[in-house]
């Protein structure tokens, strides 16, 4: 039979939804970056420029193929013998954010392959620049369709931020092993946890899909 205590409960929890606010500005942080980053990744392969879209091709092909947590270790711990020393909130925000942004990358891509060619075709007719075609053209147009693959890893990033406790980073995870180990119980803390992550992830899934379905429908997509 489970020995949960609930005045123990009621003690730790308040320390617990500390720790989410850290885990919830990890996120964010880190998703920020993958945002923007994985646009620059994306629009990197798309140049003229052979050996840049076959470089950041690749470097995207290994970050997708080891593991975050691996990412992180070599970010913190390998980064000093090359002169980079980095706070460890700092250092898990940029594994994080690189991390994600070569999967949003891909995701990008193929929302701008399914821009249709006439579109442009259109912008080169009217001598648009390059960025003006992007900006006010394409992607308008690609990123509605990439939408439920952004939101999907705005979930995954809340989900793995627990790796980051390997590094020290006070999120959740690390707190509630934390008074695990001080109080010899892990029943109470790891439960919460498990219930935290599922309040904020399955509401956050939820949004996602309503704003998809806005903007589909403001833009008469469906």
């Amino acid at each position: 039979m489970l020995d949960w205590r609930w005045d123990f409960t009621w003690e730790i929890l308040p320390r617990l939804l500390a720790a989410t606010g850290n885990t919830l500005l990890a996120a964010g942080l880190g998703y920020a970056i993958a945002v923007v980053l994985g646009l620059v990744l994306a629009l990197a392969q798309r140049t003229p420029l052979t050996v840049l879209t076959v470089a950041v091709r690749e470097m995207v092909e290994f970050i997708r193929s080891t593991p975050l947590v691996l990412q992180i270790f070599f970010v913190f711990y390998v980064g000093p013998q090359f002169g980079i020393r980095l706070s460890p909130w700092t250092a898990g925000m940029i594994a994080i954010g690189l991390h994600y942004a070569a999967y949003l990358s891909e995701v990008y891509r193929g929302g701008l392959e399914s821009v249709p060619k006439g579109q442009w075709e259109a912008a080169r007719s009217l001598n648009l620049s390059t960025g003006r075609t992007y900006f006010r053209v394409i992607l308008p147009q690609a990123l509605p369709p990439s939408l439920a693959g952004m939101g999907n890893y705005l979930v995954g990033i809340f989900k793995d931020t627990p790796m980051l406790s390997v590094i020290g980073v006070a999120e959740l995870m690390h707190t509630a092993n934390a008074i695990g180990s001080q109080t010899y119980r892990f029943l109470e803390p790891f439960t919460l946890v498990g219930i935290i992550f599922l309040l904020i992830s399955l509401p956050t899934a939820a949004a996602i899909r309503l704003f998809e379905g806005w903007v589909r429908r403001k833009l008469g997509m469906g």
